[in-house]
């Protein structure tokens, strides 16, 4: 069965973009506007991999991170953060959130495959 994946961001481009990525890699694909949709999802559907942005209304990316955290279903799927964040700072954050990894917008497609592939086996 195909890998199911969990894509959170509010902006539409983006979210098309990693989309049509994932697909030509024939992964299962959902998508969030934001983090309280995405949460949502999370509590009715088990993913395989969730890839969310930061700076969203509603959630943001390291309060839905926590939040998935705190999901027994979600201990330990991989969740990376793809976001303009670049400060040492806010990747902490991310690790002490529990995040599996982190990436910068905007984002090299071969580069999203090769983390996907690496996290989940």
């Amino acid at each position: 069965m195909n890998k199911s994946i969990l894509i959170v961001d509010d902006s539409p481009s983006i979210r098309q973009m990693v989309e049509v990525t994932l697909k030509s890699a024939s992964y299962q694909v959902n998508a969030a506007k934001d983090g309280q949709e995405a949460l949502e999802l999370c509590q009715s559907k088990k993913f395989d991999f969730v890839l969310t942005d930061q700076n969203m209304p509603r959630m943001d990316g390291l309060t839905l991170i926590k939040s998935l955290r705190a999901l027994s279903a979600y201990k330990t799927v991989p969740i990376v953060m793809l976001t303009t964040e670049t400060s040492d700072a806010m990747k902490a954050q991310g690790r002490a959130s529990g995040a599996t990894g982190w990436m910068v917008k905007p984002f090299d497609p071969a580069k999203l495959l090769e983390v996907l592939s690496k996290v989940l086996g």
